[in-house]
């Protein structure tokens, strides 16, 4: 559920922090008093687009921050996992900053995200739902996923099947579709791979030959320094009176008193062990120094050699390791292709094969999904006669799809009509605001323990009804505050009469300046402003005695409600037993 709302410099509103409970909360109050200010709030806060009219005047950017407390198993942690968010159970932190240049900043967890992850992200948590905003029953393109979500039990074992068969599916369909090309392009990739193939098998590159052929390169073109150095240094050891011989001059001397001072012995093993290394060193450095040879027809070829791998390299791979490994791989794509007839048929057959099987897993989701189908259609006209519409008529419809997709075969949408004579339209279709209310409200009671959104909104939805139809919406919203919280705007003095907690929106002007204001109201005030809504600005002895009765009776109601639904889920869970 949202617990805690913060809200500042946005709209009228300066700094506001409202705290919701479980259950009903009501918000009331005259009409710009900045009601649906704070629902607009929660619908950004969800990912709903912003704009700079939102800034309250003379701030530099307006701030939104929502804390929600959800159930541990809620589908939002795996989305928060998928985003790379982290996050305690149970608890989450939006939070939405909207500057003065109408961009915004977006936060979950303290974590900066994209708008669409914060859309992803909230769809999970709100519903807002007004008289004339498309939400997700009223788009068509979901019922299908309602329908599976109110047989969720039947249903989702065979599409776990369809789902793991169709992703096999579309893999190989994809690669029958790329072996399925155009015939000429298939023989110019043919040519193209089998010169390929032919160039490179006859450049016989090797990683070893190219590092040799490096190294060698860098002798011959230091040649001169080479030999230079080496009979320098050749004659610093070897030469007359220079290293060699003078190192052996003091192995001598220390030979000479070794046997006088044992104290030396050390260091005449040191010197002896020298001479000799620098007298093997010598004798290396001239064998050395005799096979040195500069040829330059050799570093030409050398040099030709390395300039048709850098050749190689500028078309198939900035090292030999990449240019073999595009070898292989091209021969193996030109195999495909010289035996792509072979290839498509059996590709083909094992596509027939699985698309039989699908097929099979389609029709057996069309049954389940018409049986279930006509149980929710009861079910949402029960809901209907309750709301005074016993005349409405619900089916779902269903479609065949020539082609699979995520769902099956079925495009499913759902058809309502609501008076005798008439046939059932499009849901989306329904134009007549209080109907929409109604059937909103019968699909949403159905629904609402299902969809495991956390927080649902309605703004206004009561709005075009009175009378006994007023009575029977208050009680719907009032059930369905059982499976979730519930926020509503309303202007009925029965559906505030239901509330488990109601709050009093109103506004006013300081140093002329508009301010809104956020009240809990209990006992006498409440009483007060129930009588106001029911008589207009004027209370008297008589509306205060009607909305404490309203008030009354609301709670005889709500009781009625809670037993009813304990009832019905114990029913539930005998029969499952």
């Amino acid at each position: 559920m949202l617990k805690e709302l913060n809200i500042r410099n946005f709209a009228i509103i300066d700094e506001l922090t409202v705290y919701f409970n479980d259950g009903l909360t009501v918000l009331t109050g005259e009409t710009g008093a900045g009601k649906s200010i704070i629902i607009d709030a929660v619908h950004l806060l969800a990912g709903g687009r912003a704009s700079q009219e939102f800034v309250r005047h003379g701030a530099k950017k307006a701030e939104l921050t929502g804390l929600f407390f959800v159930s541990d198993n809620h589908p939002v942690f795996e989305k928060l996992s998928d985003a790379g968010i982290d996050h305690e159970e149970g608890t989450i932190i939006l939070r939405r900053d909207i500057n003065e240049n109408g961009k915004s900043v977006c936060r979950v967890n303290g974590k900066l995200v994209t708008l669409s992850v914060l859309r992803d992200i909230g769809s999970t948590l709100v519903d807002i739902h007004g008289q004339h905003e498309s939400q997700e029953l009223m788009d068509e393109k979901r019922h299908i996923d309602l329908l599976d979500q109110f047989a969720e039990k039947q249903i989702q074992p065979i599409k776990d099947k369809y789902h793991r068969l169709y992703h096999e599916y579309r893999l190989l369909k994809k690669e029958v579709d790329a072996i399925n090309i155009d015939e000429q392009q298939t023989a110019q990739r043919i040519d193209l791979y089998q010169f390929q193939i032919q160039e490179l098998e006859d450049a016989k590159l090797s990683e070893k030959e190219e590092e040799a052929l490096l190294e060698e390169r860098k002798r011959l073109q230091n040649f001169h320094k080479i030999y230079e150095r080496a009979i320098h240094a050749y004659d610093a050891i070897s030469g007359e009176l220079k290293g060699l011989d003078c190192i052996g001059e003091a192995m001598s001397a220390l030979e000479d008193i070794v046997s006088l001072d044992e104290q030396f012995h050390d260091s005449f093993e040191a010197v002896s062990s020298s001479f000799y290394a620098l007298q093997d060193a010598s004798y290396q450095i001239k064998n050395i120094i005799d096979e040195l040879e500069f040829d330059p027809e050799r570093l030409n070829e050398i040099e030709s050699r390395l300039a048709q791998y850098q050749m190689m390299k500028r078309k198939y791979g900035s090292t030999v390791k990449e240019i073999i490994t595009y070898y292989e791989k091209i021969k193996e794509e030109l195999n495909t292709l010289l035996n792509r007839d072979e290839a498509i048929q059996q590709k083909e057959q094992d596509l027939r094969k699985m698309e039989s099987e699908l097929d099979q897993l389609c029709d057996e989701l069309t049954k389940v999904r018409k049986k279930c189908a006509g149980i929710l259609s009861e079910a949402i006209m029960n809901e209907l006669r309750d709301l005074h519409m016993e005349k409405a008529k619900f089916i779902v419809q269903f479609e065949r799809l020539n082609n699979f997709d995520i769902n099956g075969k079925d495009y499913i949408s759902f058809y309502i009509s609501t008076n005798v004579g008439e046939p059932p339209k499009s849901l989306p279709k329904i134009a007549s605001g209080g109907e929409l209310s109604r059937i909103m409200l019968a699909l949403k009671t159905i629904f609402s323990s299902k969809s495991q959104i956390t927080s649902i909104i309605f703004d206004e939805v009561d709005t075009g009804v009175s009378g006994r139809v007023a009575q029977a919406i208050a009680e719907k919203i009032a059930n369905i505050s059982f499976n979730s919280q519930v926020l509503c705007i309303s202007h009925l003095p029965q559906v505030a009469a239901m509330a488990d907690q109601h709050y009093l929106i109103s506004k006013q002007v300081e140093q002329n300046r508009t301010f809104t204001t956020v009240q809990v109201i209990e006992n006498d005030t409440r009483v007060e402003e129930i009588s106001r809504m029911m008589s207009g600005t004027e209370i008297t002895e008589l509306t205060l005695q009607h909305a404490r009765e309203l008030l009354q009776l609301a709670l005889i109601k709500k009781n009625e409600i809670k037993e009813q639904l304990i009832s019905s889920t114990s029913m539930q869970s005998s029969r499952r037993e």
